[in-house]
């Protein structure tokens, strides 16, 4: 009942873990796997090695998260043994990328096709980096000429466009994402820039002053933006933002969401969420009028 299908990739349950929250430590992706994600999203990924932003680089506070990582990653020159590992994983991988240029996105998309991932998302939305910044995302002509250069060398893995809500008209990209050839949309990703002062000291908080939010606060931009882009496109959609309980997933699922990411509520409700969510959207599913998740996909347009 639980089962979904994302561009001909089966996943056991609707939930991803998300990019971006937890490391590229295999055994902590085996951890998540172990306690119910239907599949798992890597730490994006460039060319080169970056180290990120220096700590403090996260901020918990009661709404959600605002984090400046910066798109800290090992390069692609120095993951083949993580993929050696990867290929024992007991659910689909799902390879994250980014790039200062178009070029640079197919390069990096070439080598995650070579080691068989089972989708590309393509990060042209990161809100915390200056030189991998949103400038992709707000352009749809930009995101355009991305998805079509992934796409060229992907091969048959299937292509993933991840959207900014600070699109001006984010159903808009979608659309002209799905034109350039892409299999499915993930929207969406951080809002920011956000930031937050010590007042006791009269400086901001993290390291890079500012940084993307995520968690409960963004949910209703998530589900609006969802809404939205259903009605442009034919392709599936990861809702991602704020999915945090069961009825979160099942409100993104009725905007029209095939499947959705979690992140933040790894820190609210630990490794385990993605178990728990499930077993409440099945709870909430004998009780629903619902007989099954493909019902509820899109369900809030009818």
């Amino acid at each position: 009942m639980m089962g979904v299908k994302l561009c001909n990739v089966r996943l056991g349950n609707p939930t991803i873990l998300s990019s971006g929250i937890l490391s590229m430590n295999v055994d902590v992706l085996k951890e998540v796997v172990k306690n119910g994600a239907g599949a798992v999203t890597l730490k994006s990924t460039g060319i080169e090695p970056r180290e990120g932003h220096h700590n403090p680089k996260v901020l918990v506070w009661e709404h959600g998260l605002v984090n400046c990582y910066g798109l800290t990653n090992q390069g692609i020159k120095n993951m083949d043994s993580e993929w050696e590992e990867l290929k024992n994983l007991q659910a689909p991988v799902i390879a994250s990328i980014f790039g200062a240029n178009i070029e640079e996105f197919a390069e990096v998309a070439k080598y995650m096709a070579k080691k068989n991932a089972s989708m590309i998302e393509v990060n042209v939305s990161c809100p915390n980096t200056k030189e991998h910044g949103m400038a992709f995302g707000l352009n749809k002509e930009l995101c355009y000429d991305v998805i079509k250069e992934v796409k060229k060398v992907s091969g048959d893995v299937p292509v993933i466009a991840k959207l900014t809500p600070q699109a001006l008209n984010i159903a808009e990209v979608a659309k002209t994402c799905e034109e350039a050839g892409a299999d499915a949309i993930s929207a969406i990703n951080t809002l920011g820039p956000g930031m937050f002062i010590n007042i006791d000291v009269a400086k901001p908080i993290l390291s890079n002053k500012t940084g993307g939010l995520s968690g409960p606060a963004i949910k209703p931009i998530a589900v609006r933006c969802i809404y939205d882009i259903y009605k442009e496109v034919k392709i599936p959609i990861i809702g991602i933002g704020g999915v945090t309980y069961g009825k979160d997933a099942v409100e993104l699922m009725m905007a029209g969401a095939t499947a959705v990411g979690i992140g933040s509520a790894v820190y609210y409700r630990g490794i385990g969420v993605f178990k728990k969510v499930c077993d409440e959207i099945e709870g909430w599913l004998e009780k629903s009028n619902f007989s099954s998740l493909k019902e509820v996909i899109g369900a809030a347009h009818e």
